[in-house]
This record gives C-alpha cells, sequence and structure tokens, in this order.
C-alpha cells in the first residue's frame, strides 16, 4: 500500500521564541557559514593558510545547531513541530509588510541536515582536492557562501526571503562555476548557467506579484490561507510561474541545457550542485508549494510532464556521453525528473520526492567525489575511454564508487531501492490513462539508469587498461587519493548503503514529514506492487546485464565510434543548445535588432527631423535678421502697403 500525505493534516504554526531551545537560535544556522564567507573575503591572503580549516568549521557548526533543532523538533508532539522563529520586519511598504524570519518543520530541517552534513563532507575533501589551488580560500568562501544560501532558502517563512536564497544560490554557483575563469569555456558555462536560472526567476517574482494582488501576502501561512478559497484558474498560472522557477534552478525541460556544462567547475562544485543544494532547490519549492498545487490539477499535471520528459531525456544523453562527470550530470538531470515527477502528483508523491532526494543526495554526493578522485589519480583525464582497469588500484575510490552505483540503479536492499521504487509505485496510482504512461516512464527509466551507470562503472574501473602516456611519454600510474578525500566517500557510501532502509521502515520518513506535507492515507496502484518490484528488478538487471556485455566484456574502442543517428544526437544533448538557439536566442536577437532599427529610424528619425526642420526654419527666419535700417523700412513700407491693398479690396 502507497502512503499519501493529505492536505487537511497540515499543522499550525508554533513561535519559535516560546518553544525555546535550539530553535531560538536557528538563525546560527545561517549566520555561521556566511559569516565564514565574509571572512575568508575580507582577510584575503593572510588566512590562505587556515582558510580553508576555517570554511569546514563554518559548514560543520551550521550541521551541529541543525541537529540540535532536529533533536527538539523530535522531542516534540507532531502537531507542534511547525516552529515560526521571527528575526526583524524587512518590508513594511504601504499594505505589504514582510517579516524575515525562518520556519523549521520536518520539511525545512530535512534539507538542512542533508545540506549541512554532505556539504561539510564535501568541505573536508576540497581540502586535499583542492590543495594545490591559490585560490584554495577563495573557494571555501564561496562553498561557505553556498551553503547559506541554500539554508536561508529552505528555511525561509516566506517566499520574499525565500527568493532572497534563491539569487544567493545563483550567485555562488556563478562564482564556482567559473572559479577557474581563466579559460573562457569554462566562463562561458558559468555565464550560461547564470543567464538560464535567470529566466526561471522571472516565474517566481511574476508568482509573488500575483500572490500579493490576490491574497495580499507573500508569506507562506498568508498566501496556502489565501489559496484555499482562490480560482482555478489563479492558482493555475501561480502553479505554472513556480514550475518554471523549478524548471531553471532544478535543470529541467526546457531549462536543462545549462547543467552539464556547469562540469566546468571543480569536482567538489559539481557534487554541491548536485546532491545538497542547487538542482535541488525546484523540488522543494513545489513540494513547499503544496497548496497551490493542489488547487490546480492542470499545474500538477505540468509538473508531472516535465518531471516525466526530464527523467527520460537525462537518462538517454547519459547512455552515450564519455566524459565522466558529464555522464553524472545527465543522471542528476534524470533523478531530479523523478523527483519532479512525484512531487506532481500531489499528495501521492510528495514525501516520496523528499525521500528520493535524501538519499539521492548521499550517492550521488559519494559519485561525484568518486570521480573526482579518480580524476585526481589521471591527471585530471575526464574521458572514460581512457580509462579501464583502475579498481585494482584504487580499491577505496571503487568500493565507495560500487556503493553509489549499486545504490543509484536501485539494488535491492541500498537506498536507492527503497525510495525511486516507491516513486515508481506512486505513479502507477490514479484513474485513466496517467497511471499507465507516468508509471511506464518511471519504470522504462529504471534500466535506462542501471544500464548508462554500470557503463560509467565498467569503462571507468573494469576491462583493460586504456590510459594514454602522460607528457613526458610515461605510462599514467593511478594512486588512491589521500585520506581526507577517501574518508568522506566512505561516510558517503555508508549512507547510500543504508539510509534508504533506516528511512523507509516504519514508514519513519513520511512520519515525519506528516506536520509539513500532510498525514498518510493508502492507495493501490493499478498494478499489483509486487509485479511493479519484480519489473524494476528485471529491469534494472537486464541494464546492467547489457552494459558489462557491452563495456565490462568486450574491448572498448578508446575512439568512440561514429554510432547510431540516436547516440550522435544525445552526444550533442539531443541538440537542446541548437534548439534553443534556433527557437529563442536568433528570433531574439532579430527583435532586439529591429527594435534598435526602429528606435533610430522612427523614432530617433521623428526626432532629429523635428530638430533638423526647427533648425532650418531658424536659418531662413535668420536672414531676415540683417541689422541694417533700411532693410526693416523697406520690409515695413511693403507691409503697410499689402495691409492698404487689403483694406481697399474689402470696402470695394
Amino acid at each position: 500500500m502507497l502512503g499519501t500525505p493529505a492536505l487537511s493534516a497540515r499543522t499550525a504554526v508554533v513561535d519559535a521564541a516560546a518553544a525555546g531551545g535550539a530553535a531560538s537560535y536557528a538563525w546560527l544556522m545561517i549566520a555561521l557559514p556566511l559569516l565564514g564567507a565574509a571572512v575568508l573575503l575580507l582577510a584575503g591572503r593572510r588566512s590562505d593558510a587556515w582558510g580553508h580549516w576555517l570554511g569546514v568549521l563554518a559548514s560543520a557548526g551550521s550541521f551541529v545547531v541543525g541537529l540540535l533543532v532536529v533533536l527538539q523538533l523530535i522531542g516534540l508532539e507532531p502537531d507542534e513541530r511547525v516552529l515560526s522563529l521571527h528575526l526583524f520586519t524587512w518590508l513594511p511598504v504601504g499594505d505589504l509588510t514582510v517579516n524575515a524570519g525562518l520556519q523549521l518543520d520536518p520539511l525545512s530541517m530535512s534539507f538542512v541536515m542533508l545540506v549541512t552534513f554532505v556539504g561539510t563532507l564535501i568541505h573536508v575533501y576540497s581540502v586535499a582536492y583542492m590543495e594545490h589551488d591559490v585560490d584554495r580560500r577563495r573557494f571555501f568562501a564561496y562553498l561557505n557562501l553556498f551553503v547559506a544560501a541554500m539554508l536561508l532558502l529552505v528555511l525561509a517563512d516566506s517566499y520574499a526571503v525565500l527568493f532572497v536564497g534563491w539569487e544567493g544560490v545563483g550567485l555562488a554557483s556563478y562564482l564556482l562555476i567559473g572559479f577557474w575563469n581563466h579559460r573562457t569555456d569554462y566562463a562561458v558555462a558559468a555565464k550560461k548557467a547564470f543567464v538560464m536560472n535567470r529566466v526561471g526567476d522571472v516565474g517566481l517574482l511574476l508568482a509573488m506579484m500575483m500572490m500579493f494582488a490576490a491574497f495580499g501576502a507573500v508569506d507562506f501561512q498568508g498566501v496556502f490561507a489565501g489559496a484555499a478559497g482562490a480560482s482555478q484558474g489563479m492558482l493555475t498560472v501561480v502553479g505554472l510561474l513556480l514550475l518554471l522557477a523549478a524548471c531553471g534552478k532544478s535543470a529541467q525541460f526546457p531549462l536543462q541545457a545549462w547543467l552539464g556544462d556547469a562540469m566546468a567547475g571543480p569536482t567538489p562544485v559539481s557534487a554541491l550542485i548536485h546532491a545538497a543544494t542547487m538542482v535541488t532547490a525546484g523540488v522543494y519549492l513545489v513540494v513547499r508549494s503544496g497548496p497551490i498545487f493542489e488547487g490546480a490539477p492542470g499545474a500538477q499535471l505540468a509538473v508531472v510532464v516535465v518531471g516525466a520528459i526530464t527523467l527520460l531525456f537525462g537518462a538517454i544523453v547519459g547512455m552515450a556521453k564519455d566524459d565522466i562527470k558529464k555522464v553524472l550530470a545527465a543522471s542528476t538531470m534524470s533523478q531530479i525528473g523523478y523527483m519532479m515527477l512525484a512531487a506532481g502528483l500531489g499528495p501521492v508523491g510528495a514525501a516520496f520526492a523528499i525521500l528520493h532526494l535524501i538519499t539521492h543526495g548521499f550517492f550521488k554526493a559519494g559519485l561525484f567525489l568518486g570521480a573526482g578522485s579518480v580524476m585526481h589519480a589521471m591527471d585530471d583525464e575526464v574521458d572514460m575511454r581512457r580509462f579501464g582497469g583502475l579498481g585494482k588500484y584504487m580499491k577505496v575510490t571503487w568500493l565507495t564508487f560500487a556503493a553509489g552505483w549499486l545504490a543509484i540503479i536501485g539494488f535491492p536492499g541500498l537506498s536507492g531501492f527503497w525510495s525511486k521504487d516507491l516513486i515508481i509505485e506512486a505513479a502507477f496510482v490514479g484513474e485513466g490513462w496517467r497511471p499507465w504512461v507516468f508509471g511506464t516512464v518511471a519504470l522504462l527509466a529504471a534500466g535506462l539508469t542501471a544500464f548508462y551507470m554500470s557503463r560509467l562503472f565498467f569503462m571507468t574501473f573494469h576491462g583493460e587498461e586504456r590510459w594514454a602516456p602522460t607528457s613526458e611519454g610515461k605510462k599514467q600510474r593511478p594512486h588512491e587519493s589521500p585520506a581526507l578525500m577517501t574518508v568522506p566517500m566512505v561516510i558517503l557510501a555508508v549512507g547510500s548503503v543504508g539510509l534508504g532502509a533506516a528511512l523507509v521502515v516504519g514508514d519513519t520518513f513520511t512520519s515525519w514529514l506528516e506536520p509539513a506535507v500532510g498525514a498518510v492515507e493508502h492507495h493501490d496502484p493499478v498494478i499489483p506492487i509486487p509485479v511493479i518490484m519484480g519489473a524494476t528488478i528485471v529491469l534494472m538487471a537486464l541494464g546492467v546485464f547489457l552494459a558489462w556485455r557491452q563495456y565490462g566484456a568486450s574491448t572498448v574502442p578508446v575512439e568512440a565510434p561514429r554510432g547510431s543517428v540516436l547516440t550522435r544526437a544525445a552526444r550533442q544533448d539531443l541538440y537542446q543548445d541548437a534548439v534553443n538557439e534556433g527557437v529563442f536566442m536568433r528570433p531574439g536577437q532579430y527583435l532586439t535588432r529591429a527594435l534598435v532599427y526602429g528606435d533610430s529610424a522612427v523614432v530617433d528619425g521623428a526626432v532629429m527631423g523635428l530638430a533638423r526642420g526647427t533648425s532650418g526654419m531658424g536659418g531662413w527666419l535668420r536672414r531676415l535678421q540683417t541689422g541694417y535700417i533700411r532693410s526693416y523700412a523697406a520690409i515695413m513700407l511693403v507691409g503697410v502697403v499689402a495691409a492698404l491693398v487689403v483694406v481697399l479690396a474689402a470696402r470695394g
């Protein structure tokens, strides 16, 4: 039976100051990494020797505070687990008053635990990974800024405060993706991510404007209370605008083109973006805005459709890429598609979307850090066709990467099996054509995921060695990464193996989320659950077998073969950049040029024409002002004669 949160069970908000305890100091979760970023940026080179450890401590401090708040919430009754902490009055403008405050509930604190715990592990890993970078101190400042912005986003008690964190995440991602901006392609990748996210931001801004116009509020309590009596049409428009915002941040169709290019940043950045921060923000926005989407079935369906399209889109792209980081990027796009699909199912899948987001955070962070370990051993090589046989040289990396690989493909018993399987089952719940279409898509994607992730694993760690000679002509000798890199990978691997079962047993996690997303009901899928589980396992096993036969047991060519039409298209990201250029960029350029020409020819032409006419008239009149008395007397005489002629003609 499937658990489904119901809207009616959402609890009232309790004042955190009155509740006391760690909740009263929840603002420290944001303040600590923000202070760390400020110190590292302002101290400059003087903090080079110790700045990275300050960054680690700032993130770890946020985790400790967050853990204390979570323990406090666990000690409260379920209907008391939504706390509001008022900070200050931010925008007292006319009829609009926005208070800066935090909402501490199971949903926001689940994100806090993911962001701070996984984020701290990534900080520790980065100490060794960025050891030889002269700007390591600045890198840690940006990491702290990223964590602070994401925490503000998920802890905000209003859309206005959320928007500040939303923009902060965008800024931090721009700074980190383009961290090595001395390379033009990296700088362009950062700019591309920044611009495409601004498109989504327009949706969030317009949604907030409509909320204020309709409800007179932008805080969650005011908006959700107003949504209960609002028209379906208005909620649909707001929901679609929120979906546009989510597509930008979470790299969902049609705003997904930036994610692959975002691999330009250092690998720890990729781990942070994909596992704990930026791309999860869109899922959070949709789930947090549940009351709006539940009142707008059309917008809800749009979320499911976008998730389903992106789920397949990312999987197809991932099957053709040879760059290890870009395969993982396509995988993130696809897995976030799973979460969006679940979130769009409304009460049926909201809790399962967050469950998969949490488990995904662990195994995707582990996979990215494992990819960084491989790059560290292979002189920053990313082409999997030039790997092979690394497992025997990098035992810890191989073992931890294997844990993440088995988790993401849904191997029975591991984290991804529990969370992904629940989403697939939820997709088969409903009436009419929808459960059959969306359930089939979710099921098919499970097989595709098993294939492309197994392809990555076998090409990298198994088969014959395909290493290219170094610049000195000697063969590369892979080596294991230092402990500061491998220990975080081991911890993430443990989470990849056991976290899913720990959260699912006894409906632990769905019960924990009840105060934020609703109570649990039960619905049966259109296909019996054992059949769905069996089909998922069979497709997973088939994907692994096909990948092993082609990339594990067979010789992998160092140069990629030409491939089929679909393969070539997938290597080009299914021509998403070409489509964006043809549909949006070029027409935009032509429109801009037409407007510039119109402004020059019509507006400027009219203004300049009037100016030239006035100047010409002035020149002609200037000829009459000669300064000679005889000329003026002659003109006066002519005028008098003309006047007499007119008068005499009138009398006659």
